[in-house]
């Protein structure tokens, strides 16, 4: 069967793009990878939290239940975004892993797990989660420990008692240093010294700050986007920070060795686990067949739309897909964009 439109993923982008193509007259439908409802949420570390309250992490159509002050959680992150799949009754399939994607004449062929499907134009939305990074550091293969990245941490109980360095400054790398601290005995290892948001600033004051720059450069105007901190000071982080867990970091280690991590002024510390929460890079090796990903692994996109691959949209992948496009609240409006350009598009072809 050919579609007008297939949606590569079923969380948080997905989900924006396809409550705005409801909308529409076209046939449209959402591959999704995951077993369930929930997207990449529903592998989060089991006290993860967002950075910005209720009422700013909300899809198009639905607020999220909490509020003004109220920071939810990943399981009611995830139960979010199940009702809002159930509510608008979307048309998704799962689980459906897209293989590969190409282009044939005027449609594309998407392979997959559950056969060959067919579409006029194709939206991925697959986001980073499944791509995790880890810096190639010498001495990986020799190290006898646990190394992981923070999208397999879950909790901090298998821990109990072992050394563990967290690796990364941002947000992830305090909130796991966080969840460990009560538990293990933790070493902290930063690239660059870590810098706190104060307390009353959250993800909601960010996403006003990101507005203003974006708004004043579509105007030509200038706009200082006041550089205040890194880590949002969520609860668990605040709770952290006033048990003394974020006083001493170390520095950026050169290699590991059998029984942990050294510098090369000589320093060595023996750990048990290592975790790194050194980031995410596009999932997007479903495309390499259309020759399009450039060396820094993003596809060259006007909006949302691939520069070179007609009828090819990217949603959810950063700044370079769309304004504050990863983020719950801020996907809506690259969504809505896409899906217009979406339906012009095939009313033109």
């Amino acid at each position: 069967m050919e579609y007008d439109v297939i949606i590569i993923g079923g969380g948080q982008s997905a989900l924006a793009v396809a409550y705005y193509l409801r909308r529409t007259s076209l046939h449209y439908l959402l591959l999704d990878s995951e077993a369930r409802p929930g997207g990449s949420w529903q592998h989060g570390w089991h006290s993860l939290s967002l950075f910005s309250p209720a009422l700013w992490s909300s899809l198009p159509g639905v607020l999220m239940p909490g509020g003004q002050q109220y920071y939810p959680s990943r399981d009611e992150t995830v139960h979010y975004l199940q009702e809002y799949e159930t509510r608008y009754q979307f048309p998704v399939q799962r689980p459906v892993k897209v293989l590969q994607v190409e282009k044939q004449a005027d449609r594309y062929r998407l392979d997959t797990t559950a056969g060959t499907y067919y579409a006029r134009t194709v939206v991925s939305a697959t986001g980073s989660f499944v791509n995790p990074y880890i810096p190639d550091i010498p001495g990986k293969e020799r190290f006898r420990g646990s190394l992981l990245h923070s999208s397999s941490y879950q909790s901090p109980e298998i821990f109990s008692n072992q050394r563990v360095a967290v690796v990364g400054e941002g947000n992830s790398g305090a909130q796991i240093l966080a969840d460990l601290a009560p538990t293990a005995d933790t070493l902290w290892i930063t690239k660059q010294p870590p810098t706190f948001l104060p307390d009353d600033i959250d993800g909601k004051y960010l996403f006003d700050a990101a507005t203003m720059q974006y708004e004043a450069m579509q105007q030509g105007k200038d706009f200082q986007r006041p550089s205040l901190g890194q880590i949002v000071m969520v609860p668990p982080v605040k709770a952290a920070r006033d048990k003394g867990v974020y006083q001493h970091y170390l520095p950026a280690f050169d290699y590991f060795y059998e029984d942990g991590i050294a510098w090369q002024n000589g320093r060595k510390e023996t750990v048990d686990a290592v975790i790194f929460c050194t980031g995410f890079r596009p999932a997007l090796a479903h495309l390499l067949p259309l020759g399009i990903i450039q060396p820094n692994g993003k596809i060259n996109t006007r909006g949302t739309a691939a520069a070179d691959m007609p009828g090819l949209w990217l949603v959810g992948y950063g700044q370079w897909t769309g304004f504050a496009s990863a983020t719950l609240i801020g996907v809506g409006r690259t969504a809505r964009k896409t899906a217009e350009e979406i339906n012009a598009y095939l009313q033109g072809n």
